[in-house]
């Protein structure tokens, strides 16, 4: 479920799209897609309000220090939570703003 985070690199929006769309078809048959699915939905909504503020900081040159920080912090926890739900234990994400319940 989590590598579909990584998506977001290539395309804008797609860290979001690509977890939405696994989670939407795979939540009714598989318990475990609808626990981690939700977690990684909302860490990439977290990661892309981080990068949002990390954006408009660039107006103060702060951001230009924020806003890659957020995205290296974003790719890491996509991997190891890539690994750790690749062996079947549940991943839950640092600094996470849980808003799918």
């Amino acid at each position: 479920m989590s590598p579909s985070g990584t998506v977001g690199f290539p395309h804008p929006l797609g860290n979001l799209i690509g977890p939405l769309v696994l989670w939407l078809v795979k939540k009714e048959e598989m318990p475990f897609v609808d626990s981690q699915g939700k977690e990684s939905l909302n860490f990439q909504i977290t990661t892309s309000i981080f990068a949002v503020v990390g954006f408009l900081l660039c107006f103060v040159l702060i951001g230009f220090l924020v806003l890659p920080l957020v995205l290296i912090f974003d790719l890491v926890c996509v991997i190891l939570a890539s690994i750790e739900t690749s062996n079947g234990k549940p991943y839950r994400y640092p600094f996470c703003i849980r808003l799918i319940k």
